[in-house]
């Protein structure tokens, strides 16, 4: 059975993503308005499958990564592997297929609920593919699986005629998963480039009265909530500095404690650039006291002490290129 409350309850189950077979995929409307906004086109050798050695090192760090779950107690699962050159298509488009290595994006569990969620690119609109024999098994435990309606992803889900609003529309619910924390009945959801307010509305009429689906907007436009905010524990939170303020701190943290994060160590990027250098927020809480954090991030390693945190000694050394660090490839199924 799935079932995760928070953000930091003790880690049981989870799932760990793949890089076999990361591909950009080809040009589209949506990877335009989505990944590259800000710039005329698309550069030509960023599509494509990724550099040998950014594959053959992150296979190495995800494969530690869940040796080092697994020896928390952790059960650990792991994609199954997809042909990401085989076209897709839905009547509106037809592209190649992105890669599994961020699973949190593709799926949230709330409460005992398992939530697939309507993502925001067109070419991951098979990715849970990779997870079904697995949901199966979890339905045919008696977990509650539902997915949300599935995009249409056309044109008009996207605009770049206008590069200070967001990129992604308002035409029907569209959202990652990443998008979502959770924190008992408290949900917040944000608003992004990868979450619009459609979504927010259907997540919030699915779960009813039970929880309160926190709206945040005007935080951080351009993805994933994942490297602005981290919930610790029940009254702490860690927040990026360069996207978070009193003005705009939900206000679900009133009379928290408040890590600012120490900048972070720009540990570089080969090829493609896929995230900032605040992906070194991205961490995953294995349980109050013990979180995955990349360890060359030594400052925030220190505050984080500072609230008797402990981190394991792993990181993810192409996360700048792939698009993500220890949050967003794994998806935690059940907590304590």
């Amino acid at each position: 059975m799935v079932n995760v409350k928070n953000e930091y309850g003790r880690l049981r189950e989870v799932i760990v993503g793949r890089v076999d077979n990361a591909n950009m995929p080809k040009h589209g409307f949506d990877l335009h308005a989505i990944n590259y906004a800000d710039k005329d086109k698309i550069p030509s050798d960023e599509l494509g499958f990724f550099d040998r050695q950014v594959y053959e090192e992150s296979i190495e760090d995800l494969d530690l990564l869940a040796e080092a779950l697994e020896d928390f107690g952790a059960v650990v699962h792991r994609p199954d592997i997809l042909d990401t050159t085989k076209t897709v298509s839905n009547g509106y488009w037809e592209t190649d297929q992105y890669y599994t290595f961020c699973p949190r994006d593709t799926m949230t569990v709330i409460g005992d609920t398992l939530i697939e969620s309507p993502m925001t690119l067109r070419s991951r609109q098979f990715e849970t593919d990779a997870y079904r024999d697995l949901f199966i098994k979890y339905n045919d435990k008696g977990a509650k699986w539902i997915c949300a309606p599935k995009p249409r992803l056309a044109d008009n889900s996207y605009q770049r005629s206008n590069l200070k609003d967001l990129t992604l529309t308002n035409v029907e619910p569209v959202f990652d998963a990443a998008n979502i924390l959770r924190h008992n009945d408290d949900i917040l959801y944000l608003n992004s480039n990868t979450g619009n307010k459609k979504g927010h509305t259907w997540l919030k009429n699915i779960l009813g009265d039970k929880y309160n689906v926190h709206y945040l907007e005007n935080m951080y436009s351009y993805s994933h909530i994942d490297s602005t905010i981290a919930i610790l524990r029940d009254g702490l939170a860690l927040v990026n500095p360069s996207r978070i303020n009193e003005k705009n701190m939900p206000k679900l943290f009133k009379g928290w404690d408040i890590i600012y994060a120490a900048p972070m160590v720009d540990i570089g990027y080969k090829g493609v650039l896929r995230a900032s250098e605040w992906v070194g927020i991205n961490l995953i809480s294995l349980d109050e006291n013990t979180v995955c954090v990349d360890n060359r991030q030594t400052e925030l390693i220190k505050q984080l002490k500072k609230y008797k945190i402990e981190a394991l000694d792993l990181n993810i050394r192409h996360s700048r290129t792939l698009g993500g660090s220890f949050h967003c490839c794994t998806a935690d199924m059940v907590r304590d």
